[in-house]
């Protein structure tokens, strides 16, 4: 999956990586890997501290602008630093490389995931990917199991994301955290 994502960054990262001035050759591929570390890290902090929905909302975007979305926002301003603290930019160049870069990534990564005719990302994998393996149920504190299934129906629409009225994907992130 990871792989994948880095291919989409590259194809765009032209004007905000690569023929950017800012950013040293040298150092474009480190940029363009640090990119797929911030979207990773960044969704990967939303569940685990339980924004769970901003994910979802993320995966379900249709139209309109992607970047005021709350978790482009925050992908974007973990790339912001990590431009800041391992390249040396200031907080306008490193604001301009993001805000050109990660909306135009997470969109195209969107179309893509929820294009059927497009099988180079898929949601199985991307959430599996963020909660620690793709296995159907793998064990979590507290004895419990995680049910993908049940995540992966928050994002398809898909029936039977709880069974008995509780909140579905919040919950069981909840229940994952031992909240």
């Amino acid at each position: 999956m990871l792989d994948n994502l880095l291919d989409l960054i590259k194809q765009h990262a032209g004007a905000a990586i690569i023929d950017n001035p800012a950013i040293a050759n040298q150092h474009n591929d480190a940029a363009i890997a640090e990119a797929g570390s911030s979207i990773m890290d960044g969704l990967k902090k939303m569940i685990a501290s339980g924004n769970t929905q901003d994910v979802v909302n993320l995966f379900n975007h249709q139209g309109g602008d992607i970047a005021n979305t709350p978790a482009v926002q925050q992908i974007s301003g973990g790339f912001i630093e990590s431009l800041m603290t391992k390249f040396g930019l200031g907080q306008g160049a490193a604001s301009g490389i993001a805000s050109s870069l990660i909306p135009t990534v997470l969109q195209s990564l969107v179309h893509k995931t929820n294009d059927p005719n497009d099988n180079s990302f898929n949601i199985q994998s991307i959430v599996g990917s963020l909660v620690g393996g793709g296995a159907q149920q793998p064990a979590v504190a507290g004895g419990g199991a995680l049910n993908i299934q049940n995540i992966l129906s928050q994002f398809t629409g898909a029936g039977g994301a709880t069974s008995g009225g509780g909140g579905g994907i919040l919950d069981t992130i909840k229940g994952l955290m031992g909240k």
